[in-house]
């Protein structure tokens, strides 16, 4: 196969950890590839050059998006000349659906294939989008078991490669080594508080999490508290509500599987991380707030019984939810203090993650996902070389 141009476009942290790894794996078996395109510092690292960062257009909530218009529109226009100009041979989309359908509708204008890894969820809210995946996207690579048979029942060429986390957390440390990497020896109990990769969401969460942890520390003064920051978090704005909080809670920043590990129960933003923490086998409360009015159209969107991934792919409550305005301080310490207090409910929820594990299949999704590229890339540039013999 000839050299061949990609571009590749994640605008959230958990795409820039997943692309960044597809991309690696493309880089081995493809060496002479330029990949080009948006995300964070992790696709930096494995050799994509960005024409934007994923940290400026990254925001949750239909109103919290006014603030990243200006980027958001910066970065998709320049993403617009480049397909024009640069004509590259595939379009890789990587989750990011409000930016990245709209790019593949351009992509596809041009007769640019387009490969979707992460799909939107669909099957949860906006089911309307699956006539544009289907319209616009050449191969959709899902990671959830589920998925290809809803997708290619709706006409979209849809394959299962696996989820990605599967790779990265392959060899996992036992709570004893990870409390000894963490510098958390001894019997007394410890809490995870994990506010979220965003900005955004730690300004929401943090406050509201440390004064329910402040009210178990009262009750339990032995009681150990961890704040594991994602990797871009400002250390500086969590310290300040620590400070204000006066809670003695330790921050680890880029460790989250050790502090998930580490810990007898996390309360955790919903997103990508209460996975990782079914993979880990962490028991877990799942909160998240949003704007009133993000909050208010989406209930009017969501079309799913629950919030939390790890719920959903159970299909029932294995996680108990606090969402909006059940995430006070009060009811997180409530449910926070009931699994404490329960050696035998943690268990069964260990339990239940685990078939949570087991359900999202074998890891490898990496490799699968960067085959299933490279064979649609293929097939693109034959494609154009008989056209062009034409």
């Amino acid at each position: 196969m000839r050299a061949a141009r990609i571009l590749i476009v994640a605008g959230e942290s958990s795409g820039d950890l997943h692309a960044a790894g597809v991309v690696a794996e493309l880089r081995r078996r493809a060496p002479d590839l330029t990949i080009e395109g948006i995300g964070g510092d992790r696709m930096r690292q494995a050799g994509v050059r960005l024409h934007a960062h994923a940290d400026d257009l990254a925001v949750v909530g239909l109103v919290e998006v006014a603030a990243r218009l200006p980027a958001i529109w910066r970065a998709y226009r320049s993403m617009i000349r480049y397909l024009r100009d640069r004509r590259p041979d595939l379009v890789i989309l990587v989750d990011f659906p409000d930016f990245n359908l709209r790019l593949a509708r351009r992509a596809f204008r041009l007769g640019i294939p387009v490969v979707y890894f992460i799909s939107p969820q669909v099957w949860a809210w906006r089911a309307g989008r699956v006539r544009s995946i289907a319209k616009y996207v050449r191969r959709l690579l899902v990671i959830f078991p589920f998925e290809e048979s809803y997708y290619r029942e709706r006409g979209v060429e849809a394959l299962y490669v696996g989820h990605p986390l599967l790779d990265r957390l392959t060899s996992l440390p036992s709570m004893d080594e990870a409390r000894r990497r963490l510098e958390l020896e001894g019997a007394a109990p410890v809490l995870g508080l994990l506010p979220g990769s965003r900005v955004g969401e730690l300004t929401r969460h943090l406050p509201v999490l440390l004064r329910s942890a402040k009210q178990l520390m009262t009750e339990r003064p032995d009681l150990r508290v961890v704040i594991a920051a994602a990797d871009g978090l400002p250390l500086d704005l969590i310290g300040s509500y620590l400070n204000r909080e006066t809670v003695p809670a330790r921050v680890v920043q880029g460790r989250t599987s050790e502090v998930m590990a580490a810990s007898d129960l996390i309360v955790v933003a919903s997103g990508t991380a209460t996975l990782e923490a079914a993979i880990i086998g962490a028991p877990m409360v799942i909160v998240y707030r949003l704007a009133l009015l993000s909050w208010i159209f989406g209930r009017l969107l969501i079309r799913v019984p629950y919030i939390g991934m790890v719920n959903l792919v159970a299909g029932k409550k294995v996680a108990p939810e606090l969402i909006q305005f059940h995430a006070t301080p009060e009811r997180i310490a409530d449910e926070a203090r009931r699994l404490l207090l329960s050696a035998e409910s943690r268990c069964r929820m260990r339990q239940e993650l685990q078939q949570i594990r087991d359900r999202l299949g074998p890891p490898g999704a990496l490799g699968r996902t960067a085959d299933a590229i490279l064979e649609c890339l293929q097939s693109g540039v034959l494609e154009e070389m008989v056209v062009q013999s034409g």
